[in-house]
């Protein structure tokens, strides 16, 4: 979704301006046209030649040497922006913009721009907590700027505390979520569920599956950058919180369906990429099972059936992890649980599926329409599935 988006990168004198490299980086990656606005005080800590080589645009510091023909250059960098990004943000830069002082390139551009702005705060911690800076930011903030607050941790002078800039990736991520506000689900609430659930056997050992996560994340992470307003109710994971989505975390069958039937509520969409486990034992030890015995019984019942049992009028999205007959169990699966749609892939593929980042899936809707998919990676499958939720939303489906 970056990619031919135009994003103006404001860099300031901090240390943490070496982080804009990054930055620049990440996104000239994923397409973007990278334009970098640099202060005077942050050439002592990181060259315009190094973001220029990284962006192969122009860096411009200078607010009288024009690099556009035609147009004032703070003026032409703010219209042509899709967003602007300050990273790192001064307590300078942000008393100037704050008070409407335009004395530099940086601050003449913010003033000039109706594009949406993100402020990534980085100053000592002392400088970041005092009352005029939090005023400062509270002003930022309703006047509809967007703070990527900053984190714990060390910083320049050696001490640890609050004031180091945000993560590169939580950076990234909410350009995305601005950029994706007039997107074709803005507007729209959209329920996913990620990951493996584990029931307890006793206090440490648990019945699981090999579910990574990936592909609820992947749904949960692009609907958002279609401006979707996201709930991700998520089993444990080895896998980073995204980006402004709502994250629930769950462990067991039972915790996620109460989840479900509390988030899901005002939602308009539920997508159920959570590999839920079918059985439970029916009872869990109060202590660990010691060893003592060549062979161990468990008695298992089922678990809640979140998708067969849920209420709502919105739509419902299944999967269908299947080793055999993909196609018609997994139709069996559409009418049973009574679905709009159902995403069936084959466990046997070694390609795709549980751990990986790629997918090959088959799509099966109502109407009997079915879509096979080339091997792709999830975030691509996860659009292929967003389209088609989008297609039936706008033709009015609900619950069936």
């Amino acid at each position: 979704m970056l990619a031919n988006k135009t994003i103006v990168l404001g860099v300031t004198g901090s240390i943490a301006a070496y982080k804009a490299a990054d930055i620049a980086s990440k996104l000239a990656q994923a397409g973007a046209k990278v334009e970098v606005v640099m202060t005077e005080s942050a050439t002592k800590f990181i060259t315009p030649l190094t973001l220029r080589s990284i962006t192969s645009r122009p860096v411009v510091t200078d607010m009288f040497e024009s690099t556009t023909e035609f147009s004032i250059e703070h003026v032409a960098l703010a219209e042509a922006a899709d967003v602007l990004v300050i990273a790192p943000a001064t307590a300078n830069i942000i008393a100037k913009v704050a008070a409407g002082i335009a004395d530099d390139m940086l601050s003449c551009t913010v003033l000039a721009t109706k594009a949406p702005i993100i402020v990534a705060p980085a100053m000592e911690s002392n400088m970041f907590q005092n009352p005029i800076t939090q005023e400062n930011l509270v002003k930022l903030k309703a006047r509809d700027f967007t703070i990527v607050e900053p984190g714990y941790g060390r910083l320049a002078s050696g001490k640890v505390g609050l004031g180091r800039i945000a993560e590169v990736e939580r950076i990234i991520g909410t350009i995305k979520q601005v950029l994706g506000r007039s997107k074709d689900l803005a507007g729209k609430r959209i329920v996913v569920t990620a990951g493996g659930t584990q029931e307890p056997i006793d206090p440490v050992r648990h019945l699981g599956n090999r579910s990574s996560g990936k592909m609820g994340y992947a749904i949960a992470e692009a609907a958002r950058d279609r401006g979707a307003a996201v709930s991700l109710i998520t089993a444990p994971v080895s896998l980073p919180e995204p980006v402004g989505i709502d994250v629930v975390p769950v462990k067991t069958a039972a915790g996620m369906k109460e989840a479900v039937d509390k988030v899901a509520a005002q939602a308009d969409v539920l997508i159920m990429a959570a590999a839920v486990a079918d059985y439970q034992p029916k009872t869990v030890a109060e202590s660990k099972i010691k060893k003592e015995t060549t062979s161990l019984t468990l008695e298992l019942v089922r678990t809640p059936d979140i998708l067969a049992e849920i209420k709502g009028n919105f739509l419902r999205v299944g999967f269908a992890a299947e080793s055999e007959d993909i196609v018609a169990n997994a139709r069996q699966k559409l009418e049973r649980k009574q679905l709009n749609l159902i995403v069936a892939n084959d466990i046997t593929d070694p390609t795709g599926g549980f751990g990986s980042d790629t997918n090959k899936v088959t799509l099966i809707d109502r109407d009997g329409k079915v879509e096979s998919l080339p091997l792709i990676t999830k975030r691509e499958v996860a659009d292929k599935i967003l389209d088609k939720v989008v297609g039936l939303l706008n033709k009015g489906a609900r619950v069936l």
